[in-house]
C-alpha cells in the first residue's frame, strides 16, 4: 500500500494550527487551492467530450472497428424485419395481378378477371404476404450479411465516408438521411420469387431502394460536428487529462484533490451514460412515422455500445483511483483497513511459519526493495490499461485486482524475512 505523504501531513498541520490560533488560511494556499479546482472542474467537463471525440475518431479512422460497430445490424430481427418492409415495397410496386393473368386460357380471363374486382384486395395481400416471406428468406440469410459486411467494408474504408458524404457506394448520404442501397438484395429475393414460380418477378427491371441507417434534419450540421469531432479526437482527451493531473499537482492537499478529480471524471462519465439514454428517446420520438422505430432503436444502439464500453470503463477506473487515493491516506478508517489488510498477511504469513515454509533469500530482497516493486507493479497495471485495446470496466477491475493481488503477494514475501530477523534479535 503507498505510504502517507509528509507534504501532505504538513499541510494538514498547518491547518490545525491556524484553525486553533484563530488564523486565516495563507492568501497562496487559498489561490492554489482556487486554481486546482478550476483545473480539475475543467479536466472533469473535457472528459465527456473527449471520450466522444475518440469514439468518433476510432470509428472514422479504423475500418475493422467500423464494420465491426454496424455488423449485427444485419442480424437484429427488427432491422431484419425494416428491410424486409422495404424490399416488398419495391417489388409490389412493379408487380401487377393483371400482368398475372397473361398465362391463362382466353376462354378462363373473363370469370378470374371478375374474380379479381371481388377478391382482388384479399389477392393482393396474399401476394405482398408471399413477396415479404421470401424477403424476409433472404435477409435472415447469410446473403443479407455479406452485404451488409461487405458493402461498408469496400465503399467505406472510413466511417468518414459516410459521415462527411464523400466516397459515393451504397452507402452515403442523400437529403436528411444515411442510406444503403438495397439493390443487390433484391436481386436475390427476385430469384426466389421466380424460383418459387412467380416468373412474373424476372419481367421486374433492376429496383433501387434505400434503407435508412441514420437521420437527421440537419445532415450538414452532423457532417461539422462530425469533422471538429474527428480532429478533437486525438488531442482533447490528452488535454483533459493533463488539466486533471495539473489540478491535482497544483492542489494544497494533493491526496484529496486526487479522490475529487477521480469521483469527479466518473461522475461526468456516467453524465454522459445518463445523456445517451436520454438523447435516444428524443432521437426516436423525432422520427418521421415511416421510419421503424425498434430498427432506428437497434440502430442507435448498436452505433453507441462501444462508447456505452467506454463510459462503463471511465466510471470503473475513477471509482477505482478514487478509492486507491483514499485507503493509501492518513484518515483513520483508511489506516483501520489497512490494518485489517496487514493483519490478515500476517496471520497467513504465521501458518506458513508453522508449517515450515521459507522464501530463502527472495524475502530480504524483496524486502529492501519492497517499495520500488510496489510502484513498478503500479506501473506495469498503468501501462496495461493504456495498451488494452478498447478496455471495459470488467478490464478496470480485472487488473485492479490482479495489482492488488500481487502487492499482497509482496507484502507476505517481504514481511515475512523482516519478521524472522526481529525474532533472532
Amino acid at each position: 500500500m503507498a505510504e502517507r505523504q509528509p507534504s501532505d501531513d504538513l499541510a494538514r498541520l498547518r491547518e490545525r494550527v491556524d484553525a486553533l490560533e484563530g488564523r486565516p488560511a495563507p492568501v497562496r494556499h487559498r489561490v492554489r487551492s482556487a486554481c486546482a479546482a478550476l483545473l480539475i472542474v475543467l479536466g472533469c467537463l473535457l472528459a465527456p467530450l473527449g471520450l466522444v471525440a475518440a469514439w468518433t475518431a476510432d470509428l472514422a479512422d479504423d475500418t475493422d472497428r467500423y464494420v465491426a460497430t454496424v455488423a449485427p445490424l444485419a442480424g437484429d430481427p427488427a432491422v431484419q424485419d425494416a428491410a424486409a418492409d422495404r424490399i416488398t415495397s419495391a417489388l409490389m410496386s412493379h408487380l401487377d395481378l393483371a400482368d398475372l393473368l397473361k398465362d391463362v386460357a382466353p376462354a378462363d380471363r373473363p370469370l378470374i378477371e371478375k374474380g379479381l374486382g371481388l377478391l382482388g384486395g384479399s389477392l393482393e395481400d396474399a401476394l405482398s404476404g408471399f413477396v415479404r416471406d421470401k424477403a424476409r428468406e433472404v435477409v435472415a440469410s447469410e446473403t443479407f450479411a455479406r452485404f451488409w459486411t461487405e458493402a461498408n467494408r469496400r465503399l467505406h474504408t472510413t466511417v468518414d465516408k459516410a459521415l462527411t458524404g464523400s466516397g459515393g457506394g451504397a452507402v452515403r448520404i442523400e437529403g436528411d438521411a444515411v442510406t444503403v442501397d438495397l439493390a443487390p438484395v433484391i436481386e436475390q429475393v427476385k430469384d426466389k420469387l421466380a424460383d418459387s414460380g412467380l416468373k412474373a418477378a424476372e419481367k421486374i427491371p433492376d429496383v433501387h431502394t434505400d434503407f435508412t441507417v441514420l437521420r437527421t434534419e440537419k445532415v450538414a450540421d452532423l457532417q461539422s460536428y462530425f469533422r471538429l469531432l474527428q480532429l478533437a479526437g486525438v488531442w482533447l482527451p490528452v488535454v483533459a487529462a493533463l488539466l486533471l493531473v495539473a489540478g491535482v499537482l497544483l492542489a494544497v492537499r494533493r491526496r484529496r484533490a486526487l479522490v475529487a478529480a477521480a469521483l469527479g471524471f466518473a461522475f461526468t462519465a456516467l453524465l454522459l451514460g445518463l445523456g445517451l439514454t436520454v438523447f435516444r428517446a428524443f432521437y426516436l420520438d423525432a422520427l418521421p412515422a415511416s421510419v421503424s422505430q425498434p430498427a432506428a432503436g437497434a440502430v442507435y444502439d448498436t452505433l453507441t455500445r462501444f462508447l456505452r464500453t467506454a463510459v462503463r470503463a471511465v466510471i470503473a477506473l475513477g471509482v477505482v483511483l478514487a478509492l486507491a487515493a483514499w485507503l493509501s491516506g492518513p484518515g483513520r478508517r483508511a489506516s483501520a483497513v489497512r490494518q485489517i489488510w496487514h493483519a490478515g498477511i500476517g496471520a497467513a504469513r504465521a501458518q506458513t511459519d508453522r508449517l515450515g515454509l521459507r522464501t530463502g533469500p527472495v524475502g530480504p530482497f524483496v524486502h529492501r526493495h519492497r517499495h520500488w516493486i510496489g510502484w513498478l507493479l503500479v506501473a506495469g497495471a498503468v501501462v496495461a490499461f493504456v495498451l488494452w485495446p478498447h478496455p471495459t470496466g470488467w478490464v478496470v477491475l480485472g487488473l485492479a485486482l490482479a495489482l492488488l493481488f500481487a502487492l499482497a503477494v509482496v507484502d507476505f514475501v517481504g514481511a515475512e524475512r523482516a519478521e524472522g530477523v526481529e525474532g533472532a534479535r
